[in-house]
């Protein structure tokens, strides 16, 4: 199917994949029509690790032992007291939304006939797609089309993430605990994505989240995206926030390296990305959700100061 109009979705995404086991771009300029697929009997996005309902964990006790933190320490983070800000990425971070994107993703790649018409599977999403910029996207995914018909592919599934996104969007363990404890510090807080305007505010809207947020900082309305620092430099500027007292949630490298290049100690959750590309990227500490007994810990010890805690 060409890319010249708009593309027709298809039936329901996230149909059981037949194969499931494709090698990522080896560089933005080669051609996907290239990649090697090798068949298994992978349905759908898999989670890292099961996902399992815990019971709430208080924002007021910390969990964690030393021995869970002498290789998870956050030594940068406890450098950050009193804390006056976070700021957050969306997508991977306040949820799980990477499934969403791989279906809408999967669905219409097949449909251009996208590696002559072979499922992407999650490996190459996660290696090639995942957390990207959508011009560099177009650029790599499409590198001999003409630019404006492979953004209308890109504009074409971010209409259908937000089609998917009211039925399947949830927020990560722990969020809306951790947002609670925010506000009850009269902490200042942003949230800082790559995402179109239009997915970031549906996406704040559904996790009830709009009015938390007093800005929202679009990283392709900046003079650069992620992994550049400007998204970041801009929300500090608007909340008029120190990067020394401020630190940041973000799931993936390309994000991490953002809020390291702005100076800003990250927290990377490992939502979907391995712990190690994340340390690898800058990461001060890893966390699985708001609910991780390090995360806990490092917070009880950045405590902002009594009189800039509400009630």
């Amino acid at each position: 199917m060409p890319l010249g109009g708009r593309i027709q979705f298809g039936p329901a995404c996230c149909r059981p994949p037949s194969l499931a086991a494709a090698s990522p771009l080896s560089s933005p300029a080669t051609s996907p029509r290239s990649i090697s697929i090798s068949t298994s009997n992978s349905c759908g996005f898999s989670r890292r690790g099961a996902r399992k309902k815990r019971r709430c964990i208080s924002w007021t006790v910390s969990a964690a032992t030393p021995a869970d933190m002498a290789t998870n320490s956050g030594s940068a983070l406890t450098k950050l007291a009193p804390l006056e800000a976070i700021l957050f990425d969306i997508d991977g971070t306040l949820c799980d939304s990477d499934p969403i994107h791989f279906c809408a993703f999967r669905d219409l790649l097949q449909q251009v006939g996208f590696n002559d018409g072979v499922p992407i599977t999650e490996e190459f999403y996660s290696a090639t797609i995942s957390g990207g910029h959508n011009d560099d996207l177009a650029r790599a995914l499409f590198p001999d089309m003409d630019h404006q018909k492979a953004m209308q592919f890109m504009d074409d599934k971010e209409a259908l993430f937000r089609k998917l996104a009211p039925g399947q969007l949830k927020a990560l363990d722990g969020l809306h605990e951790l947002c609670g404890w925010i506000e009850g510090r009269n902490l200042k807080r942003a949230a800082v994505t790559n995402a179109p305007r239009a997915n970031a505010e549906l996406m704040l809207s559904l996790l009830g989240l709009t009015d938390f947020f007093p800005v929202l900082v679009i990283g392709p309305e900046c003079d650069r995206a992620k992994p550049f620092p400007d998204p970041y430099l801009k929300a500090l500027q608007l909340i008029d926030a120190s990067p020394e007292h401020t630190f940041i949630f973000e799931d993936s490298a390309s994000g991490v390296r953002a809020g390291v290049a702005a100076g800003v100690p990250v927290v990377g959750l490992t939502t979907r990305n391995p712990g190690k590309v994340l340390k690898d990227a800058g990461a001060s500490l890893l966390a699985k959700d708001f609910q991780d007994p390090a995360l806990l810990s490092v917070l009880q010890e950045i405590e902002p100061a009594a009189a800039n805690a509400q009630g």
